[in-house]
Order: C-alpha cells, then sequence, then structure tokens
C-alpha cells in the first residue's frame, strides 16, 4: 500500500471510530449552553422591568427600539432554548434566535471592552483598559494585604477584575453555530428519535439529525 492509499485508509477508518461520537459531542454542547441561558433568562424574567429600561434608555443603556418586547423575547429565547437544548429537541430552530442573543450582546454590550472577560495582561488580546484594570488589582492586593485580612479574604478565591469583553458570548456563539451545522446528536437526542420515527419507512437511519 503506498502512502497515499495509506492516508486515505487511515483517514477512512478515523472518519468512521469518530462518527459516532457526534451523540456525545452534541449532548455536551446542549448540556453546557442549557444552564447558561437557564440563568440569563431568570435573571431577566426576576428583573423585567429594570431589564427593560436598560434596553431602551438610549444614555446608559442599549438605546434599542421597542424594549419590552426585546425583553420579552429574549427571556422566551433563553428560557425555551433551555429547555430545548436539553431535550435536544427543535435544536437548529431554538439556535437561530440563540445566535441572535449572543451578536445582539457582543456588538451592542461587550465589543467596546475588547476580547477578555476577565482582566489579564498576560492572555492574548490584552489592551490597554485590561492593562489599567491588572495595575489598579496589584495596588489593590497591596493595599489588602497590609491593610486587611488577604488570605480569608482570597481563601475562597483570587480576586480579579471583570473585563466584560467578548470570550464568553463568542464562545457560546461558536457552540451554537456548532449546533446550527451539525445538529444535536444521534441517539440522545428527541430530534434523533423523531426524525428517525418520521423516516422509519425508509432503509436508511438518520445521521446526526
Amino acid at each position: 500500500m503506498d502512502a497515499s492509499k495509506l492516508l486515505i485508509h487511515t483517514t477512512n477508518s478515523l472518519n468512521s471510530a469518530f462518527a459516532r461520537t457526534d451523540a456525545i459531542a452534541g449532548l455536551a454542547l446542549r448540556l453546557y449552553l442549557a444552564p447558561v441561558f437557564l440563568m440569563a433568562g431568570t435573571s431577566k424574567l426576576s428583573h423585567f422591568a429594570d431589564t427593560a429600561l436598560w434596553f431602551g434608555n438610549e444614555d446608559w443603556g442599549l438605546g434599542l427600539p421597542f424594549p419590552t418586547l426585546l425583553t420579552a423575547l429574549a427571556i422566551a429565547a433563553e428560557l425555551g432554548g433551555a429547555i430545548l437544548l436539553t431535550l435536544g429537541l427543535a435544536t437548529r430552530a431554538i439556535a437561530i434566535p440563540l445566535i441572535v442573543t449572543m451578536l445582539v450582546a457582543i456588538f451592542a454590550v461587550h465589543i467596546d471592552y475588547g476580547w477578555q472577560a476577565i482582566a489579564d495582561s498576560s492572555a492574548p488580546f490584552a489592551n490597554v483598559r485590561v492593562d489599567e484594570a491588572t495595575t489598579k488589582l496589584a495596588r489593590a492586593t497591596r493595599i489588602l494585604q497590609e491593610h486587611g485580612r488577604y488570605e480569608w479574604l482570597t481563601s475562597s478565591g483570587k480576586f480579579v477584575v471583570l473585563n466584560n469583553g467578548i470570550e464568553f458570548a463568542a464562545t457560546y456563539l461558536v457552540m451554537l453555530l456548532a449546533l446550527l451545522a451539525y445538529g444535536p446528536g444521534r441517539y440522545l437526542s428527541l430530534d434523533y428519535w423523531i426524525k428517525r420515527r418520521l423516516m422509519a419507512g425508509h432503509t436508511t437511519p438518520p445521521t446526526n439529525v
């Protein structure tokens, strides 16, 4: 067997071996994202009036039109998305409004702060804001070490500065795009079994839905 045939054979073998792992990958993506959107939707629902005010205010908010309607739609997408992602039901359909939600979050809320969610000047994509935050955090740490119970204060974790960049929203966006492209995965999603039932008269079972 020459090198090219060996490469093709090896590639085909690997593809075959990993073909059915989409069940685990799809489930992992869905179960990772579901609590994220559950918490986001629950928070907006609990503070509906404040969220709508923030959506619509042009001075210190997002300045979006129809803020009450958009708040309701965001809550419906996030809470509905949490349920549907958990079940693997209508996965591609719910991924679309959730993708829109993430795009709004990225471009209306986070993009001005750069990439990083947590300020760390040693991490990639650090900007001036991050560098300044690192300096301020170092100063605050020294003050606490000199005048406070620093060991007790940091016993549950070290202090950080929230940079509020696009990092988390962009990560969730990429995960949703993967679900949109590849589906929820076989076996462990209702989409798979519904499609399998609908295709019962066909000889070829559904793949990743």
